[in-house]
């Protein structure tokens, strides 16, 4: 599925979808041995940074019973982290509740499973306050898998290097 998402302060929000599920409270800590930077997950939540601090950011979600390969060619940076569902269902929610976008069902239900978000453009949005045209786009891939190791696949901007600093 693709949709245009609405972000602030460079912020999406993926939750598990319990009747408690708000989402990571604040920016979580990034693994202390393998840093991605620009997902970190946290009880029922992923935070997903993004180059534009406040506008409209293309937004693709795959949802998948396997691993479908990194797109390498399309995006300069791809990271991956594991995430425990409780509840088998998760939506994207944009800042402040501003939207919300229901992902489909995970195909195994509740449990863990892989992360792989790719980002394009993320420099060129970093340095624009403000856009109401899409200038960065991501891709967020989910697939069944056990709990691994976070991973970087690609690193190419700035931006993944900033947000790997240690805070």
């Amino acid at each position: 599925m693709t949709f245009d998402l609405g972000v602030h302060y460079r912020q999406a929000y993926l939750v598990d979808d319990t009747d408690d599920g708000l989402g990571p409270d604040g920016l979580p800590d990034d693994h202390p041995e393998h840093p991605v930077g620009i997902i970190r997950v946290d009880d029922g939540g992923a935070f997903l940074v993004t180059g534009l601090h406040t506008g409209v950011v293309g937004f693709a979600v795959s949802v998948a019973d396997h691993d479908p390969g990194a797109d390498t060619d399309g995006y300069e940076d791809i990271v991956e982290v594991s995430f425990r569902s409780v509840a088998g269902r998760l939506s994207l929610h944009e800042w402040g509740g501003a939207d919300e976008h229901e992902l489909p069902a995970l195909p195994a239900g509740p449990g863990w499973y892989r992360l792989r978000y790719h980002a394009q453009h993320m420099d060129e949005a970093a340095e624009v306050d403000t856009s109401d045209a899409v200038i960065d786009r991501y891709l967020l891939q989910i697939w069944p898998q056990a709990e691994s190791a976070p991973r970087t696949v690609k690193s190419t901007s700035g931006q993944l290097a900033y947000w790997r600093r240690p805070r």
